[in-house]
């Protein structure tokens, strides 16, 4: 199956730019990107694409063999890289799209020249010395009541992940996004975020990183990003005044400065 059709591939800014990889989290896709696309497509070659399973990709390529691991999900990236002939590309992974682009380098390292990872986690359950912002519990249950009710628990967990109560239209916004998801193909993509454990993955990262956080986020607490940024040697740590786990929809220009900022003189 064509690449570009089965990933809804979208290409937009200058040709001759350096190319910018926008991923999207669980739940989500492309357009989740556009408050801050304006700002990074001015000189940078932007690639968006939706995973396999979500948005306006090809549903017919969905597997759940392939896509119950992170790995499945660095391969759609990897694939992408390789159909466009992308080089040094600096990939920009929101939420557990951050630990994709750490796979995805590690898979294909003449592929990729900076990560830019927007509230990541590594592993969301706490664990002797790490804290991951809920226990194993937590996660039992989050999962269970998604598999039950996807609806429902769309509608009650998007506003929390969100935040910004005072901004009900972005929790709306992320609601709509997840209850178009298809609930199977959902559920598998949950199960493969929330239970994944990435940590040992970080050591091995060797391009310029830059760990974007929120100084207040429901999914991943600060001792996060502030773990992440140990664990990658040189990594560069931003602490956003932004609540909720969405900055690029939250706070689209601090987030869009952050990155450019860092994209200038990424070492």
């Amino acid at each position: 199956m064509d690449v570009r059709r089965r990933n809804n591939v979208v290409v937009t800014g200058p040709e001759d730019g350096p190319v910018l990889v926008l991923a999207h989290g669980f739940g989500c896709d492309q357009n989740m990107w556009r408050l801050v696309l304006p700002a990074l497509a001015r000189r940078h070659r932007v690639v968006l694409f939706d995973y396999v399973g979500s948005g306006r990709s090809e549903p017919s390529a969905w597997s759940e063999e392939r896509y119950s691991a992170l790995a499945g999900y660095a391969r759609d990236v990897v694939d992408i890289c390789e159909e466009l002939d992308l080089r040094d590309v600096a990939f920009v992974g929101h939420s557990v799209s951050a630990m994709v682009g750490v796979l995805a380098a590690q898979a294909a390292p003449e592929r990729f020249g900076a990560l830019v990872m927007v509230a990541p986690s590594p592993c969301y359950i706490d664990s002797d010395g790490y804290r991951g912002g809920f226990s194993a519990e937590d996660i039992d249950e989050l999962l269970e009541s998604l598999e039950s009710n996807y609806l429902g628990w769309s509608a009650a967990m998007a506003p929390v992940i969100m935040g910004n109560p005072d901004r009900p239209e972005l929790g709306e916004e992320l609601t709509g996004s997840f209850c178009a998801t298809d609930p199977e193909m959902a559920r598998v993509f949950a199960r493969t975020t929330f239970l994944s454990d990435s940590r040992g993955d970080l050591d091995g990262v060797s391009v310029p990183t830059l760990v974007l956080e929120c100084a207040q986020d429901a999914i991943a607490p600060r001792e996060v990003g502030t773990y992440v940024h140990d664990r990658i040697p040189g990594s560069v740590l931003v602490t956003l005044e932004a609540t909720g786990h969405c900055p690029q929809l939250s706070a689209p220009q601090a987030t869009a400065a952050a990155i450019l900022r860092f994209l200038e003189h990424p070492r």
